[in-house]
């Protein structure tokens, strides 16, 4: 049996849990891991890892992967339906388009605004105010981009869920610990978050 080291309180492990959900994957073993505690850095832990990230996926004794995506990739090869990476070449490019636009002008910056922007996260970050501004403000200036892209699509890369969805929401979803929410005026955002919030897998594990 795989098992999976999961933070419930990180926004990367919840990509995976959230994929899972999707697939209905109920056969891997989830182990929490309190980074608040620092069990992602015992000596233990990194043997099987090789660093102190979560989630971290072992699938047998000589091989973990970490990196979400990356497991979130292994998972859609070893569970392929639902489809969450693409069908054909051309439909496979743009969802992983639209995952790197939501990962880089959206979730990393709404994660390094959370990290250095609440209280609590200064139990294991170094915060510097300003590294919170410039996340928040680069954050929002890209919920123009993905507006625009939902009043053509009914989601971020396909006519259905795919990752680009799962990396988009759960950052955006993180970043209410910050209070961080979309303006009003964006409608078509506003409608997709509505979708994803109803998703049976939004709940999972949180």
């Amino acid at each position: 049996m795989m098992r999976l080291y999961d933070s419930r309180r990180a926004p990367n492990p919840r990509r995976v849990r959230w994929v899972m959900a999707e697939k209905g994957i109920e056969d891997i073993e989830i182990v929490q891991t309190d980074i608040f505690k620092g069990e992602h850095r015992t000596p233990d832990y990194l043997a099987r890892a090789g660093l102190s990230n979560v989630p971290a996926l072992e699938i047998d004794a000589n091989t973990t992967i970490t990196e979400s995506i990356a497991i979130c990739r292994y998972l859609e090869s070893v569970y392929p339906e639902p489809n969450l990476f693409g069908r054909d070449p051309l439909e496979i490019a743009v969802i992983e388009m639209w995952m790197r636009r939501a990962e880089m002008l959206l979730a990393t910056p709404l994660m390094m605004s959370v990290r250095h922007g609440h209280p609590a996260l200064a139990a294991i970050e170094t915060q510097v105010p300003a590294i919170a501004e410039t996340n928040t403000a680069a954050a929002t200036r890209a919920l123009k981009v993905f507006d625009r892209r939902l009043a053509e699509s009914p989601f971020i890369a396909a006519d259905r869920v795919t990752i680009a969805d799962v990396v988009a929401f759960t950052g955006l979803d993180f970043a209410r610990m910050v209070k961080f929410s979309p303006a009003p005026e964006h409608i078509h955002l506003a409608r997709w978050i509505e979708a994803m919030r109803d998703r049976p897998a939004a709940s999972a594990g949180v």
